[in-house]
């Protein structure tokens, strides 16, 4: 009996002297990337002051739209079209050939935060669609005005987005569309209304109010 409490002693004592496990470190993800965005992306005072600045009036649409109307992709820098500039501009990474055509690089849609690594799976979005200048005031302009607000890099007009979700947004104001993502909702706001503003293209009350809300997320 004596020895078998003994070993039992020794046997529990063996028990509690064993190390305690040490813990796998945990793996190291990587940062993503900042989101590339382009110029001229107003504050949110800003936005609202212009937004407060727009004409409403109700859209005007005939049926005389034709996305021809409004030439792209133009030359922008050397051999780059206007899609293979923001491409450049708005991708981690990005390599070309001599043509300006993305042969690598990563980018990320800050309209759904969708990640790729082809620039054939991304559209170049018009913050304001073609259809929606249309009918909010560039029915009027000339065909070269049109020109310059279709290929605009100097403002917020041209984002690198997924392209089934640029397709989902087709020619869709604020009221009836949103990027997926609502965490994008107050720059997406204050974009379109920058190029609303410096265009002085015209708002519907829908689309002033749509917009009044998406700037209050910021």
């Amino acid at each position: 009996m004596k020895y078998s409490l003994a070993a039992a002693f020794l046997s529990a004592g063996a028990v509690m002297a064993a190390p305690a496990p040490v813990p796998a470190p945990s793996p190291v993800v990587a940062a993503r990337a900042p989101m590339a965005s382009p110029p001229g992306i107003p504050s949110e005072s800003s936005a609202r002051t212009a937004l407060s600045s727009l004409t409403v009036s109700t859209n005007e649409d005939d049926g005389s739209y034709d996305r021809d109307l409004f030439p792209t992709w133009i030359t922008i820098e050397g051999n780059c079209n206007t899609r293979e500039y923001v491409l450049k501009r708005d991708g981690t990474g990005v390599e070309v050939g001599t043509d300006c055509y993305p042969e690598s690089g990563s980018w990320t849609s800050p309209y759904d935060g969708g990640e790729w690594t082809q620039a054939s799976d991304l559209d170049i979005d018009h913050m304001v669609p073609l259809k929606n200048a249309w009918i909010s005031g560039a029915n009027k302009w000339t065909t070269d005005k049109r020109q310059q607000f279709a290929n605009d890099v100097d403002r917020p007009q041209l984002w690198a987005v997924t392209d089934n979700v640029n397709q989902s947004k087709s020619d869709k104001s604020p009221d009836s569309w949103k990027p997926p993502l609502e965490s994008f909702y107050c720059v997406y706001a204050r974009s379109w209304i920058q190029v609303k503003s410096y265009w002085d293209l015209a708002i519907t009350s829908a689309e002033k109010s749509a917009l009044s809300d998406m700037l209050d997320t910021c």
